[in-house]
């Protein structure tokens, strides 16, 4: 099955760039455009689909924005920034809205390849680069988390927890645990509040610091 991808960067002969680029990979369908972040809002209520490859410089509202609305309304939708900027600031504001990918614009052809279709598959991809500013971030103690013990989660937490922190969505990690995706999604808010974590960038902190998953 094909990932259904849309493209959303404000500048046209960006967005051919990439049609031209991602249009030769069979698992990937580019199944809408758009310039701006209300157009991608409404595309994505209209489209549908899987992956969003998302700028941060909107002309209305920024991709940080842009991906925050439409993490709240579709949540199994996968976001990945491709932008100029690298600096710490953008970075952990497009994963604390919910991003699961960040790559710069800089980055070869088969990087991008590659986060998408990591995406796809609901695992979070970080460019190299930015991802060593994640480990240098808790590494040295900023922007600290007051994270509760994990032994307060139940057994079916627990299982949940592991299976998001390898990068499973909702319905895959109900198909495993034979649930249905509303009872993973509770489990996921009970996680999060249980644990005192409150994005998704606390939750890749969390899963790294304590060996759940490899950075």
């Amino acid at each position: 099955m094909s990932t259904r991808l849309l493209l959303v960067d404000d500048h046209a002969v960006v967005r051919s760039g990439l049609r031209m680029l991602l249009e030769n990979a069979r698992d990937i369908e580019i199944v809408g455009e758009a310039a701006s972040a209300h157009e991608a809002i409404e595309a994505a209520m209209r489209i549908k689909p899987n992956v969003i490859l998302m700028d941060i410089g909107l002309p209305d509202l920024s991709g940080i924005d842009a991906t925050r609305e439409i993490k709240s309304r579709f949540p199994d939708v996968s976001i990945v920034a491709l932008t100029i900027h690298e600096d710490e600031e953008y970075f952990f504001k497009m994963l604390e809205a919910g991003a699961t990918g960040y790559v710069p614009k800089r980055a070869a052809p088969d990087e991008l390849l590659t986060a998408i279709r990591a995406a796809a598959t609901g695992q979070v991809y970080l460019y190299p680069s930015l991802a060593k500013l994640l480990l240098r971030d808790f590494l040295s103690g900023g922007r600290p988390v007051n994270e509760s013990p994990q032994s307060d989660l139940t057994d079916r937490e627990q299982e949940v927890l592991t299976y998001l922190a390898e990068g499973a969505n909702n319905e895959e990690i109900a198909t495993a645990l034979v649930i249905s995706p509303k009872t993973v999604a509770r489990h996921r808010e009970n996680i999060m509040r249980k644990l005192n974590l409150h994005s998704r960038a606390d939750l890749v902190r969390y899963a790294i610091r304590k060996g759940i998953i490899k950075a």
